[in-house]
């Protein structure tokens, strides 16, 4: 499990504990943590963020929010009432908002079993007090929360299954109260925002193509189908990972199965100023979600251990022959 981080810290759960990695030094290869956070005894995490100055922590388990600082003690916790019996289909999750001050806490009521839809909570990154929440009328398994680089908004995905995708904005005002757009999909889910702040980056659910929209109006600025890339669409699909290269690249994962049955996925580069293609990123890797792009010309991977690998130095390469189409 990997959670991103605008602020260039990334987190990993490994051995039980929560390791914290930052991605804007000079490093490079596999890292090594910074920090690493023990959660409570008994507490089995399911996402988590770190603060930049990595003194403090803040996790979610399926019935909670946890935050604890680097020597382990508790700050706050907030328990999502009444406790769910429910182990699989629902994962709570946490993002530390731009500024540090604000912990957005998405919780998958619905598929928990605590009745009604889902929420979408905003804690005091102080002392836990709920400062927003919002009622929504979903029933997800899991979201991915997306801090804006510049405004500080929050962008929240939901997948519904088979139901699909909502996508959210929320906005706080200098008042402390919120606005929320929802956007007018349900068909879209959501996959990175530039790192400039000025689009954010789509996949169909269906899988036919990659949009990039406009920040924050949603309006689509281009979109590439399937054969956009020179791929049969009834052999091939654009994978929900990617994103963010840099401002001006973006990374869209194609995959399929061969005539062997065994599946395939590649890495193609489009330039987000003019909607072309222009190359592909040859990686060694071993599913379509292990490359993360950070959005300042590198990307991680991971090593045989679960050790994030970062990369730079973008190898162009010529497209040789499709695997499928």
């Amino acid at each position: 499990m990997t959670t991103l981080r605008p602020l260039k810290v990334i987190t990993r759960h490994r051995n039980g504990r929560i390791h914290a990695y930052v991605t804007d030094s000079g490093a490079f290869g596999a890292l090594e943590p910074a920090a690493v956070f023990q959660p409570r005894p008994g507490d089995e995490v399911v996402e988590s963020a770190v603060w930049p100055d990595l003194e403090r922590v803040v996790y979610t388990t399926l019935n909670g929010i946890v935050c604890l600082t680097r020597a382990g003690g508790l700050v706050w916790t907030s328990n999502f009432e009444p406790c769910s019996d429910q182990r699989h289909g629902h994962r709570p999750g946490c993002v530390l908002s731009l500024d540090g001050r604000t912990v957005w806490v998405y919780r998958p009521d619905a598929m928990a079993g605590r009745g009604g839809g889902d929420q979408w909570v905003a804690h005091d990154a102080e002392s836990g007090a709920v400062l927003v929440r919002r009622e929504l009328e979903t029933a997800g398994h899991g979201a991915g929360q997306y801090v804006h680089p510049v405004d500080g908004s929050i962008y929240l995905d939901i997948g519904e299954g088979q139901d699909g995708s909502v996508i959210l904005r929320a906005t706080v005002r200098t008042d402390g109260e919120a606005e929320f757009v929802t956007y007018p999909w349900s068909d879209r889910c959501l996959i990175d925002l530039a790192p400039d702040g000025q689009q954010f980056m789509t996949v169909d659910h269906g899988q036919a193509d990659v949009a990039f929209h406009r920040h924050s109006s949603g309006d689509v600025l281009f979109t590439l189908p399937v054969e956009a890339f020179g791929y049969d669409p009834e052999e091939t699909f654009v994978e929900w990972s990617g994103g963010y290269l840099t401002a001006d690249l973006a990374v869209v994962t194609l995959g399929g199965e061969g005539e062997d049955e065994e599946e395939w996925f590649r890495y193609h580069l489009i330039d987000v100023r003019t909607g072309t293609l222009c190359g592909e990123i040859a990686v060694e890797v071993t599913t379509p979600y292990e490359l993360v792009p950070l959005g300042d010309g590198s990307w991680l991977t991971s090593g045989s251990d679960g050790t994030p690998v970062r990369w730079s130095h973008i190898p162009l390469t010529a497209a040789p022959p499709h695997p499928a189409g």
